[in-house]
């Protein structure tokens, strides 16, 4: 059996870097496994756009600082891209619609404790 590979919501790589009491028990379980936990970049681009307008406190250079704590870069691809468009509208925020086309084209679980996701038939935990 292919273990399960995860895809982290936006909050919850924020949550883990900070090592903020919001991240769930089954996040950290995960986190401290040894299973294989993504990072995309549309994260760091969401993360990116609401610190330079003021909307976020979060820590520079996140592309270099998530490989150190353990997270994997996936790349946004044309076809992610593309994809979007063919996903029903359950959820307006476009940097979440790319994480869920990513986790249903990549075949992976999303870490995340947003329950519009379900709408999806995205694994989530």
């Amino acid at each position: 059996m292919i273990a399960p590979r995860y895809l982290a919501d936006t909050h919850v790589l924020l949550w883990a870097l900070a090592d903020d009491r919001r991240l769930l028990e089954r996040h950290k379980s995960v986190l401290l496994s040894s299973a294989e936990v993504y990072f995309s970049a549309a994260s760091v681009w969401e993360i990116a756009i609401k610190r330079s307008l003021g909307k976020l406190k979060a820590p520079q250079n996140l592309a270099g600082l998530l490989p150190r704590a353990g997270f994997i870069p996936l790349d946004l691809t044309p076809r992610h891209a593309e994809a979007v468009s063919d996903l029903p509208r359950h959820h307006s925020d476009p940097f979440d619609r790319l994480l869920i086309v990513q986790a249903i084209i990549e075949k992976m679980c999303v870490m995340t404790v947003d329950r519009q996701f379900s709408h999806y038939g995205v694994e989530l935990i």
